[in-house]
């Protein structure tokens, strides 16, 4: 039996809050069920607490609101609405649970307009930083459709899925980043503040050095000189490439670039198909239409030379040609994507055809970034100790050298 803390509320919109033992979570959804309570959150303590701490240090460095708030937002407001609190009392709830004083603002806000006689996709409309095109668009078809309930369920798989894959990633990257960034400043401190005090050792026998030696001083001695032009130079560089990228055309440019780029290419190109796939099945299977659900993908994707093509996927759907051959001519989607789009098409089972395809693309992903980790990690560090070891043996050599001179 383990202990989990929960947040419930009644048909009358009460929220209550407690701890409660059972063997597994489901067994208190069941027992908060029989006591005529309808379950928003369980959580072991720890991990409650865990997230009480995070909390504030999130709000002293953000206003914004995170994925994980809309996440858990989108899940409480599916679970209020499934049962069979309205739309007005549901808002209520939540704008009382919900984390984060920001997003507590904008829950009231939506509240109001619901109460004024406004739909709810058209009040999220109004909070652009917070539901995106997507959020809103199938917010709209389930409220045209009286799906709303079903919608939000699909959303929140979405989320769920898109939130998982990122932390999957970001985990496995943090380690390799961390790397460079230590073995960096490691070398730079090396170079600039280490080596130059041998290098007072070696000042006056400097032409009785090793070669290896002498062209290790050098460097040192040029990098602590002109480290800081080279800084310049990188600086300005970084910003010149910035503002070209601000720019469509150099946008289109470097995006195009990082897909054709080895190994990362590849990697970037099946993030993105599982996205646009995953993207495009929810709005789908929220009642969105084809030329509309595309349009909103074309806002979604991160890659312009992807929203580029998928444009161009838009105009010839719209002209009756189907997605797969459209896809196939742009040239840059997967070949086993375009084949399962394909029978999607030729069955009437796009939906879930896309399903599977964001499912495949998503352990791709994982697989391939943990590959590259575990290939990444292990050259990392012997190339760390590849330098250290050239230096240190390029500094004993220079001291046995200063032994071998005659007295």
């Amino acid at each position: 039996m383990a202990l989990f803390q929960y947040r419930a509320a009644d048909h009358s919109g009460k929220v209550v809050e407690g701890i409660m033992e059972a063997e597994a979570e489901h067994g208190v959804v069941a027992r908060l069920h029989e006591m005529g309570f309808v379950p928003l959150r369980i959580a072991a303590p720890g991990e409650a607490g865990r997230r009480a701490l995070r909390v504030p240090f999130a709000l002293s460095v953000r206003r914004k609101v995170s994925q994980q708030e809309l996440l858990h937002f989108t899940q409480e407001l599916s679970t209020l609405l499934g049962a069979g609190l309205p739309l007005d009392r549901s808002l209520s709830v939540l704008s009382n649970v919900v984390e984060g004083e920001e997003f507590k603002k904008i829950v009231r806000q939506l509240l109001e307009g619901v109460r004024a006689g406004k739909s709810l996709s058209a009040c999220m409309s109004e909070h652009a930083q917070v539901f995106s095109r997507l959020y809103v668009n199938m917010i709209r078809a389930g409220e045209s459709g009286g799906i709303l309930e079903g919608v939000l369920r699909h959303l929140v798989e979405y989320l769920e899925r898109a939130h998982q894959l990122k932390e999957d990633v970001t985990s496995a990257l943090i380690y390799p980043l961390l790397l460079v960034v230590v073995g960096g400043c490691s070398l730079i401190i090396l170079f600039i503040f280490v080596i130059p005090r041998f290098s007072l050792i070696f000042k006056d026998v400097n032409e009785a050095l090793p070669l290896m030696t002498r062209l290790l001083i050098d460097f040192s001695s040029g990098l602590s000189r002109y480290g800081w032009i080279a800084l310049l130079l990188l600086v300005v560089g970084g910003a010149g490439a910035f503002f070209h990228i601000r720019n469509p055309e150099g946008r289109l440019q470097w995006d195009r670039w990082r897909l054709n780029l080895w190994l990362v290419g590849d990697l970037l190109g099946k993030l993105e198909t599982a996205r646009i796939a995953r993207t495009l099945a929810a709005l789908l299977r929220g009642g969105v239409p084809v030329l509309e659900a595309l349009g909103t993908v074309q806002g979604v994707v991160a890659n312009s030379h992807l929203a580029q093509a998928i444009a161009q996927l838009q105009s010839r759907v719209k002209e009756g040609k189907g997605m797969a051959r459209p896809m196939a001519e742009s040239r840059v989607f997967p070949e086993l994507a375009l084949q399962m789009i394909a029978v999607g098409e030729e069955t009437g089972k796009l939906e879930g055809v896309l399903v599977h395809v964001a499912d495949h693309y998503d352990q791709e992903v994982r697989r391939t970034t943990k590959r590259l980790t575990s290939v990444l990690e292990p050259a990392l560090i012997l190339t760390m100790a590849l330098i250290i070891g050239v230096v240190v043996i390029s500094m004993v050599m220079g001291i046995l050298a200063i032994y071998d001179l005659p007295s």
